[in-house]
């Protein structure tokens, strides 16, 4: 450390996956008097290092504080006491329970195809987009969004910038999500192959639900996901004061640490096709679309409607449901399970 600065850690109370550690990391990091920020997961703590004058450690909470408020995340000196909300799983499960009766009654009377033996339908792909946009997993997106909207309000470019982001990010799930089906084509993956990835895709979605539950603090720790340093460079492209900042930045979402996303992504290395692998990417994004949009053109933060976390339990409990059907869906397919659910 240069002389002057000092370094601190703090505890960190919201965090529920590298997104959220890498959002803190570039908010922190954009505070003039910090010169390094790291973030850690397995402890839920921030390690800052900075020039802080005469400031008291708890005085520099409440300045932090008063930057990660936003995204519903706050540090503290003393860790404090996991609390599990069961009292939320009151709401939470019957609303879950309506919203599979609605899937599987869409289902039963031909309208969408959300549940296959094999494949992951465009409906299905589409519904999992709209979860992972109000989960806590495209926390870092929407920070994204916020910020464009926020930086290019004040040069009166705010709906380009938006168009430009969003146009990025649809075309490019579009090019790159073919390009992952097409290399699925050159493996030539057979039925073990196809099984493989099928399991792996429920596995990670089961792990999702499962954190988006928020009871198990262990479950955070074994989520997959980008290398750290990948997404700290990405991020870097919105300091990038150009026209093209937005559009670059939309197509730099793809690589973004979303389970969501690498399970859709796990999954079009199945299709061993690019018109169905960029399709498939598409139609999740499209259906990620509708809450950003919102958070784009009205500085809404999901955050700040769920403060008692019942519907990130009720996506959760969805995101559980769909992750047995495609654990339970390979099996079949292959022959060791006989058909469960039939619609």
């Amino acid at each position: 450390m240069n002389q002057g600065e000092k370094k601190y850690t703090f505890h960190v109370h919201g965090m529920h996956c590298n997104s959220c550690a890498i959002l803190i990391d570039s908010e922190l990091i954009e505070l003039t008097y910090i010169n390094n920020v790291k973030s850690n997961l397995r402890n839920c703590c921030v390690e800052v290092i900075g020039n802080f004058g005469d400031k008291s450690p708890d005085s520099i909470i409440v300045d932090l504080n008063e930057v990660l408020r936003k995204h519903d995340y706050s540090l503290s000196l003393e860790k404090r006491e996991y609390e599990v909300k069961w009292s939320d799983f009151k709401i939470a499960i019957p609303f879950a329970l309506g919203f599979i009766a609605i899937f599987i009654f869409l289902q039963k009377i031909g309208i969408v195809n959300l549940i296959s033996s094999q494949d992951v339908s465009y409906a299905k792909a589409f519904f999992i987009g709209i979860i992972a946009s109000l989960s806590t997993c495209m926390a870092i997106v929407g920070g994204l969004v916020l910020s464009l909207s926020a930086n290019f309000a004040k040069g009166g470019d705010r709906i380009k910038s938006q168009i430009l982001f969003h146009v990025g990010r649809l075309v490019s799930f579009f090019l790159l999500g073919g390009t992952i089906g097409a290399l699925g084509s050159v493996f030539q993956l057979g039925g073990t192959g196809v099984f493989i990835l099928s399991l792996i895709v429920g596995v990670v979605m089961l792990i999702l639900g499962i954190n988006l539950l928020d009871i198990f603090q262990w479950t955070k720790r074994i989520q997959p996901t980008l290398p750290k340093f990948i997404s700290n460079n990405i991020l870097k492209v919105k300091k990038l004061n150009h026209t093209l900042t937005p559009l670059l930045l939309g197509i730099a979402t793809f690589f973004l640490p979303c389970g969501f996303t690498q399970s859709m992504q796990i999954y079009t290395l199945s299709t061993g096709s690019f018109l169905s692998g960029g399709a498939i990417m598409f139609v999740f994004a499209l259906g990620t679309f509708p809450v950003l949009a919102l958070l784009s053109f009205t500085s809404l933060g999901i955050h700040d409607k769920v403060k008692s976390g019942i519907f990130f339990k009720t996506a959760g409990l969805v995101v559980i449901f769909f992750a047995l059907f495609n654990l339970i869906n390979s099996l079949v397919a292959i022959g060791v399970l006989s058909p469960i659910f039939n619609f």
